[in-house]
């Protein structure tokens, strides 16, 4: 079964519209609010349009905390996980789809179990390890729990079984090539608009992270999650400026979208179109 070639009507582009505009309304009101002082909170209808104290909300917003700080923590971080879990699981899926070796698949029903099993329960020991390995306060304490996860293996796993075919793996043993030249050669030319996808995906979530690093780092090193909740402390919350650390926060997020998204788009529409052949 094949789909037609029918454009999409003006209702479907009238939806999009609807959508995209719902869904970034959120995003430009945080940046509305930002250029004005926190009296815009209490209007009663939304402000919609830009006010003048947005230079004057960035410098407080960096002399209240060491956004600087957080910012460049974060991106370390962020950008160090990513890495790792393109990496790591890369060379897990691989592995796991075209290579054979004892246990292979209860290994893999392994890894992908501990998905299972709630990021809480593991808090207290994983901070007591921690401790012992004399990290607390220190970024080590948030790189190396993630450096590879689960639905990282999983994601390769599945990436390496599509778009990674057997025959071509046996062809280029059989040619002589080694296991890392066949996987550097042969798998990473296949995978890269999934491993793409993987790294936006990652960064996003290990950006947006706020729960583990307010347990292990203190206001010397904070990341920008942990810099934005001590924006928000204390007995009077100024929320144009907790919009204005947002806003800054968000925009490394959204540079590496515009980078990375045509992939994600194109992983959409690639699956999409196997599902209607």
């Amino acid at each position: 079964m094949t789909v037609s070639g029918r454009r999409p009507g003006p209702i479907v582009y009238g939806a999009l519209a609807v959508v995209l505009a719902v869904s970034i309304f959120p995003l430009y009101w945080s940046f509305v609010v930002s250029t004005r002082d926190n009296s815009a909170i209490g209007e009663k209808s939304p402000v919609l349009l830009p006010g003048g104290n947005l230079l004057a909300n960035l410098r407080a917003v960096f002399d209240t905390v060491d956004f600087w700080s957080a910012i460049g923590n974060s991106l370390i971080v962020s950008g160090t996980v990513m890495v790792s879990n393109v990496v790591l699981s890369s060379l897990a899926g691989f592995a796991f789809a075209r290579l054979r070796f004892p246990g292979r698949n209860s290994l893999f029903l392994l890894v992908v179990g501990s998905a299972m099993v709630p990021a809480q329960l593991g808090v207290i020991p994983l901070y007591i390890v921690v401790g012992d390995l004399g990290w607390y306060g220190r970024l080590e304490a948030v790189i190396v729990p993630g450096l590879i996860g689960a639905f990282s293996v999983f994601w390769m796993r599945q990436a390496c079984e599509e778009a990674v075919p057997g025959e071509l793996v046996d062809a280029a043993t059989v040619d002589g090539c080694s296991l890392a030249r066949t996987f550097w050669h042969v798998a990473v030319p296949s995978i890269r608009p999934q491993a793409a996808v993987l790294a936006m995906l990652t960064f996003m979530t290990t950006w947006n992270d706020f729960f583990w690093p307010l347990i292990v780092l203190n206001n010397d090193s904070p990341t920008v999650q942990v810099a934005l909740s001590q924006l928000a402390s204390g007995y009077y919350t100024d929320y144009a400026l907790v919009l204005t650390g947002a806003t800054v926060a968000v925009l490394p997020v959204i540079a590496l979208f515009l980078l990375l998204g045509r992939y994600l788009v194109r992983n959409l529409v690639s699956g999409g179109a196997r599902t209607f052949t």
